[in-house]
């Protein structure tokens, strides 16, 4: 079932495994750990082509952010018990940086409005829909 559009960052947990459909459609699998503290984890699963590469260059570590549709599947345990997961359906997965802890700076894409292009009211009372 199929929840909402979500955007998780994290710490890849488990390399990715490539499989492939009867009809030839490349699946990436990944754990991704989302907790700070305590271990948090979600699957992350990549259907589309496009999606191929940056998933084959993901290592144990890496730092990425996902973004896809928040879901819940019901599994079988070895036992015969089953138990919910949490996986989310990629549409865009990229990387934040490496994996020694170092981020990628971002501070030159930053952008900045001038007092003159932003005001403090964004729209008047008078286009309020309700």
């Amino acid at each position: 079932m199929s929840i909402a559009k979500a955007v998780l960052t994290g710490k890849v947990f488990r390399t990715p495994e490539k499989r492939f459909t009867s009809n030839n459609v490349p699946v990436s699998a990944f754990v991704l750990d989302i907790g700070d503290k305590d271990e948090m984890l979600i699957r992350v699963v990549a259907k589309r082509n496009f999606l191929d590469e940056v998933v084959s260059s993901l290592t144990k570590g890496s730092k990425v952010v996902v973004e896809g549709r928040l879901q819940t599947n019901n599994v079988k345990n070895e036992d015969g018990s089953e138990r919910k997961i949490f996986e989310i359906d990629a549409n865009t997965i990229e990387l934040m940086g490496d994996s020694s802890g170092s981020a990628t700076d971002f501070s030159n894409d930053i952008v900045k409005f001038s007092d003159v292009e932003m005001s403090d009211e964004l729209m008047g009372e008078e286009e309020i829909p309700f």
